[in-house]
């Protein structure tokens, strides 16, 4: 049993009673669903005649029907009711009915205590079939009132249920509902994953309920903040076994319906949020070992498991679990920790306490067959997940609008575990070029947000669901770690272990953490911060974007400016702090680290960072603060010869800085574009990764604007000449490509090599992967490419080759057997140069037997990313935009990726028309959660096109003359 685990005996008693009590109705419920014909399961339907039955809930169109003053109309739960303890009881059916549906029946019944008087139940229900009217008790010596009506609110997905007199302020009730569901493959609440083994289709129940659809699994109060203890219940078949956030408490069988079945009683589980359920019935097996009591089991395919693709995860579990109870100075609250590969999964994975759910590529890893990139996956996935069992699941924020809290210190914190399980790879770096770099080029966008939001902006679940992006999940990681490297890791963590003490099993809001923090620094002597953590903490919360640091190194005046890239944009969105921020600096002059110290205003002086004509200076050390740099002319050519006289002077993570702070700065007008150009010359004599990933990233930019250019030629001679050094070096490193670099950065750079090779038409890479390709199809079982280099080497095969290597891809894609080695594939085969291949690989991808509903917005992105499948992933969506969004959009995670991947190369007026128009034509069927994301597609493109008509004609004239 958990630390701070409780629930009276007497429910427990009770829990365990109506467990049993309730499989006759289970099954009655069972043959009440098998009628219904309706697919579309979202209104209830009465199982008799109203007159006559008690009638179950009935639908009321809001639109029509319901005042909008109503609390039923509004989105948000009211503060009258608290749950205390649900029990749930499922039985998901895994094969279809006369209907051919996969449903799941159940009965839950909750009790909530009345926190202030009321006449009015609202408990949320999404696409539920309530079979009877719902049951009002009185519970502990309450007396309950009549049930007058009730019915479905289908906008705001609340079962309304209108009482008689009122519920009595501290008293306790319990409500009983008795429902039918479908179990649908839309990968929410309680749906449904389907796999091949050996010839035969496999169904798995599975769960995802953030951030809202538990009420999709069963009536309940869903908001994070009405926390409560779940007891679960799962009926299943005796061959297959059922998994929940606590572990079982005891099976029994029994003949249902003239089969044997089981019956699984879970523990309860600590008060917990109802986003962070989970309960799964499958045939997957696991492995297992014990950290400290913490028992830890890796669950997949039976097949995967087999193969040992869950050991790696099994190895780091342990470590990263011990370092987090280390970090947190918090024993892990529960007695095991599960974590289950499923084969259809829409996020990258999910945080259940107790049962983590996870896509296969995020937990699943086979040394001969996955790359080193796939295993960091694993290991900062894994270390993702687990930091919120802390930091999320033990203390969870009150609402949505701070999910950034959550995510974005889950985010900041897997480095940190992941390092600890690899510490080899210095891993922690890598922190500034998967999330700094990636989230800045969104926070410079006028369409960007602030990290916290007034709660009154975000009630909906497509306001939720949009919430889930980088500057969330990114943006969070870097400003945190932006407040710990000036607080210092001691203070930080210190700060941390009480906040997490005081609010264990409860909800908070930011400010709590700030608090805390405060406290840490009021302890001590050492550091001194110009202001309070909440106020230098609320200028990086409460406003969007970041700024721009200019150093005058002539004058050593400091500027601070809200950097956009269209500097010309008008800001709409206000702020309080007039969009100045309180900047922590560190800094180096000629090699040498300063004394750190604050910009407080927008103009000030400090002559410490005036420097003479042969001394240059380097402001953000190793990335620590969430912001660009910019300087003077002279300072720039300095630290442009200091590049290349001797590069190594400047640290590592600074050259990657240095590059991709000029390339944004080009693309802003703070400098001209071939300054930054110019950054990227010294590379030939550098084979470190992160500043190549730096410049290949930004690179990137002027493929997407010129690769439909005459500009192309040219650049793509220029990157041939600067990478032929660093492909020259590998080979001879890896003795011709037959052993692996020894270091995990080295490995990443080895793929750049090749990649950008390959791409660029260096030849004799060209031909290795030719070579290498057709040895493979000369002899399928035999996969001669290292995994590392597979996505690179299949690319160029299948874009330099025809119909042949694509359709050879595609069978190896479908043979598969582990879901890492698909997802290259996949990626690869979006490289063809034929029309008809990608636009038959279009029509594939929303084909549910050829592409996974969860890898169809991706495959379209991927297919985007090539030049000859632009303009035809474009026109493909635009067509099919209504079966698009029906099936995989509204709150789907990875849907704004689709809309910024398929628009990303925009950059004339006319593709700027045809996305206004696009916008226009679909305002009725919307955008769900990539709403958002089709602003700054518009924002982009006008960006773009302004930069392209000012930059053309010096970029084509750089490549052509360093091209030589």
């Amino acid at each position: 049993m958990g630390k701070g685990f409780y629930i009276s005996k007497t429910l427990a008693v009770v829990g365990i009673l109506l467990a049993a009590a309730s499989i006759a109705t289970i099954i009655a419920l069972a043959v009440v669903y098998s009628n219904e014909k309706a697919k579309n399961i979202e209104s209830v339907t009465p199982t008799g005649d109203p007159a006559t039955t008690g009638d179950p809930a009935t639908t009321k169109p809001s639109s029509t029907t319901s005042p909008p003053q109503k609390p039923w109309n509004k989105f948000r739960l009211p503060d009258s009711l608290k749950p205390l303890d649900y029990d749930v009881k499922l039985w998901p059916r895994l094969t279809p009915n006369t209907d051919g549906l996969y449903n799941f029946t159940g009965e839950s019944t909750v009790i909530f205590e009345c926190v202030k008087a009321t006449s009015l139940i609202l408990i949320h229900s999404k696409k539920l079939n309530l079979t009877e009217q719902a049951q009002l008790s009185g519970y502990a010596g309450s007396t309950p009132p009549a049930i007058t009506d009730s019915w479905m609110e289908k906008e705001t997905e609340f079962l309304v249920i209108q009482l008689d007199s009122n519920l009595e302020a501290g008293k306790t009730y319990s409500l009983l509902t008795r429902f039918v569901g479908e179990l649908a493959d839309d990968l929410a609440g309680f749906y449904r994953s389907e796999y091949m083994e050996d010839g035969v289709k496999k169904i798995v129940a599975t769960t995802q309920m953030q951030a809202a659809d538990a009420r999709k699994s069963f009536p309940c109060f869903d908001e994070p903040a009405m926390k409560a203890r779940f007891n679960i219940t799962l009926i299943h078949e005796p061959d297959r076994v059922a998994l929940s956030n606590s572990p079982v408490q005891m099976t029994t069988q029994e003949t249902l319906e003239g089969k044997l079945m089981n019956i699984t009683v879970f523990q309860p589980t600590a008060k917990m949020s109802t986003y962070l359920l989970a309960f799964i019935v499958s045939d997957f097996k696991f492995i297992e070992n014990m950290s400290g009591d913490v028992l830890i089991r890796i669950w997949a395919r039976q097949k995967a498991i087999v193969h040992g693709q869950g050991d790696y995860a099994l190895n780091v579990t342990g470590p990263i679990l011990k370092y987090f109870e280390s970090y947190y100075n918090t024993t892990y609250p529960l007695p095991k920790s599960d974590q289950i590969a499923l084969p259809d999964f829409n996020a990258g994975a999910m945080e259940n306490w107790g049962l983590i759910t996870y896509r296969e590529t995020a937990l699943l890893y086979d040394p001969h067959v996955s790359s080193t990139s796939n295993k960091e996956r694993v290991v900062t996935i894994i270390a993702h997940e687990l930091a919120h069992q802390w930091f999320g699941n033990l203390v969870t924020v009150r609402w949505w609008n701070d999910l950034w809290l959550n995510e974005g210190f889950a985010t900041y914190v897997s480095y940190l575990g992941a390092d600890h399980a690899e510490p080899s790879w210095n891993i922690k770096d890598l922190i500034v070029l998967h999330h700094y770099q990636k989230v800045f080029a969104v926070d410079a966008l006028n369409s960007s947000h602030p990290l916290s939001l007034d709660e009154e902006e975000i009630s909906t679940p497509l306001q939720i669901g949009n919430l889930f992006d980088s500057i969330t999940y990114s943006k969070g990681a870097a400003v945190l770690r932006m407040l710990s490297g000036f607080l210092t890791e001691n203070l930080f963590v210190g700060g941390l272990k009480t906040y997490l003490e005081q609010y264990k099993y409860n909800t908070t809001v930011y400010q709590d953490l700030w608090d805390h923090l405060q406290q840490a620094v009021n302890k001590q002597q050492n550091i001194t911060l110009p202001d309070s953590v909440e106020n230098i903490m609320n200028r990086w919360v409460l406003q969007m974007g970041f700024p721009v640091v200019t150093i005058n190194t002539t004058t050593g005046t400091l500027t601070q400016k809200h950097f956009l890239l269209d500097p010309d944009a008008e800001v709409t969105r206000s702020s309080q702090f007039n969009y100045t921020w309180f900047v922590p600096v560190s800094w180096m002059k000629s090699g040498i680290l300063q004394t750190d110290f604050w910009l407080l205003n927008t103009s000030e002086t400090n002559t410490t960072v005036q420097s003479n004509s042969t001394d240059w200076v380097l402001a953000n050390i190793n990335c620590t603060g969430y912001y660009r740099v910019n300087y003077d002319t002279e300072n720039w050519d300095r630290l442009l010869q200091q590049l290349q006289d001797n590069f190594t002077e400047i640290p590592v993570i600074n050259r990657a800085q240095l590059i991709d702070d000029a390339f944004n700065l080009a693309r802003a007008g703070y400098i001209p574009t071939t300054l930054a150009l110019d950054t990227t010359k010294y590379l030939s004599k550098d084979v470190e990764y992160m500043p190549w990933e730096s410049a290949i990233d930004n690179l990137g930019y002027f493929s997407l604007m010129f690769d439909r250019t005459e500009v192309n030629g040219p650049m793509q001679a220029y990157l041939r000449k600067q990478v032929t050094p660093l492909f020259d070096y590998y080979e001879n490193l890896t003795s011709n490509w037959t052993a692996l670099p020894p270091g995990h950065t080295q490995q990443y750079n080895q793929i750049n090599a090749v990649s950008v090779a390959c791409k660029n038409g260096v030849k004799k890479c060209q031909e290795l992967a030719s070579s290498l390709y057709q040895e493979w199809m000369d002899n399928p079982s035999v996969n001669p490419i290292e995994p590392n280099l597979r996505t690179s080497i299949y690319c160029s095969a299948i874009s330099t080759g025809g119909a042949a290597e694509w359709d050879f891809g595609w069978e190896m894609f479908k043979n598969a057997t582990i879901a890492t080695e698909a997802d290259k594939l996949r990626s690869a085969l979006s490289c063809a140069t034929q029309p008809w291949i990608l636009n038959r690989y279009l029509e594939y991808s929303l084909q549910a037997d050829k592409i996974r509903k969860q890898d169809a917005t991706s495959t379209i992105v991927y297919i985007a990313g090539n030049v000859v499948g632009q303009s035809l992933a474009w026109d493909f969506i635009r067509s099919q935009w209504n079966t698009i969004f029906n099936q995989y959009g509204g709150g789907s995670f990875s849907f704004s990726s689709l809309i910024n991947g398929v628009t990303q190369r925009f950059s004339s007026e006319f593709e700027l028309k045809q996305l206004e128009q696009f916008q226009k034509d679909n305002a009725e069927v919307g955008f769900g959660s990539g709403t958002r994301a089709l602003e700054q597609a518009l924002e982009r493109t006008r960006a773009n096109i302004k930069w392209l008509s000012e930059n053309k004609a010096s970029v084509l004239d750089w490549f052509k003359r360093e091209s030589l």
